[in-house]
């Protein structure tokens, strides 16, 4: 004959462990959430100490900039001007209905300057160069280079990281313009 008190308290304690193994698992989430943010804040504050640091590898950050955004073009012009032209023919398509075909170039200009040339842009750049720089960075490591760069006594987060998110920082406001003004062509090119 099974013991109810001795089952109840069976009960209570398995309860009591499920419910401690969910609390434990909250506060894992919550602790590598707060390492994480952590971990963000600390790469931003070493990038603008090394950005103002004396030891400025222009050379490197000059070859970063100019293969960022030499091998950026032709992919961000496609994503532009396509993204003009489909913009350029759904509007057509809508708007031929109400016989407002001259509002075309306005909403064109105002969708892609505002809305999509940044977010397409960003989209377009963080897949193609941030793989690429991640590609890299790890094949660095693999090969051993970081430490090797450690061994000479080289800042390896000034000549590594600092260069690249500069490079990119700067590459982005001229990237947008570029998709933005190649959209509109496109969106003229399909208007016309």
């Amino acid at each position: 004959m099974i013991n109810i008190q001795s089952y109840w308290e069976w009960t209570k304690a398995q309860i009591n462990k499920h419910f401690m193994i969910f609390i434990s698992n909250i506060g894992n989430v919550f602790i590598n959430a707060v390492a994480y943010i952590g971990k963000l804040v600390l790469f931003i504050f070493l990038f603008f100490k090394y950005l103002i640091y004396p030891k400025f590898y222009l050379k490197n950050n000059l070859k970063n900039f100019l293969n960022i955004f030499i091998s950026s073009i032709p992919i961000i012009a496609l994503t532009g001007i396509f993204s003009g032209m489909v913009l350029a023919l759904q509007s057509h398509t809508g708007f031929s209905r109400f016989s407002a075909e001259s509002v075309i170039p306005n909403i064109v200009v105002i969708t892609l300057t505002r809305e999509l040339g940044p977010v397409l842009t960003g989209l377009m750049i963080s897949a193609r160069v941030g793989s690429s720089i991640a590609a890299e960075i790890a094949t660095m490591r693999v090969t051993e280079q970081i430490d090797a760069l450690k061994t000479l006594n080289t800042n390896y987060y000034n000549y590594l990281v600092t260069p690249r998110v500069l490079a990119l920082t700067l590459a982005m406001p001229i990237f947008v313009t570029i998709v933005d003004f190649i959209g509109v062509m496109g969106g003229y090119l399909v208007s016309v």
